[in-house]
């Protein structure tokens, strides 16, 4: 079977928002995967070999911001996040609908702003040269990447909930 007919059947979104969800899926899955090596081997060497895996604490940091903030849009987008609706049922439909898409601005502005102020904090990080402090890795690349998946959420989450209000409309 070609991998575009499995993205195809095992996907609900069309084009290439299916191939982009593929993508950081697939980022997210090889992250859990290196994750769960890394607790293996850190564990392996630290019971029978008395010696644990140097900078683990470092890697899992990195790694868990990695599967994260590649999970975000996604779940941004199919709309996993939790929803209260006890109020639901006394207000109006169009109400509903009105509420449901200033939400959904609000938290793509927020997350815009926030992303916008996390990419300072990388460029900081850039210019002074801040490294882990076991591996001496770059720290700016790592927050570069939750500003810029922060973004992607934001414009997700807008583009979701403007999505959700034409097709709500229809019904």
């Amino acid at each position: 079977m070609a991998l575009s007919t499995w993205i195809q059947s095992h996907y609900e979104e069309q084009g290439p928002v299916a191939w982009v969800a593929f993508l950081l899926e697939l980022i997210a899955a090889l992250t859990l995967f290196f994750l769960m090596a890394l607790t293996c081997a850190d564990v392996f060497g630290r019971y029978f070999l008395d010696n644990a895996v140097d900078g683990t604490t470092e890697l899992t940091e990195m790694g868990i911001a990695i599967l994260v903030f590649a999970e975000l849009p996604i779940v941004t987008w199919r709309g996993g996040h939790v929803v209260v609706d006890i109020l639901d049922k006394m207000l109006g439909n169009t109400l509903i609908k009105v509420l449901g898409l200033f939400s959904a601005f609000l938290m793509s502005t927020s997350l815009y702003f926030l992303a916008v102020r996390i990419y300072e904090l990388a460029a900081r990080s850039h210019r002074r040269g801040e490294v882990t402090e076991y591996l001496q890795m770059p720290v700016g690349y790592i927050v570069e990447y939750i500003a810029v998946m922060s973004w992607v959420t934001a414009a997700t989450m807008i583009t979701y909930g403007v999505y959700k209000l034409f097709v709500s409309s229809r019904d």
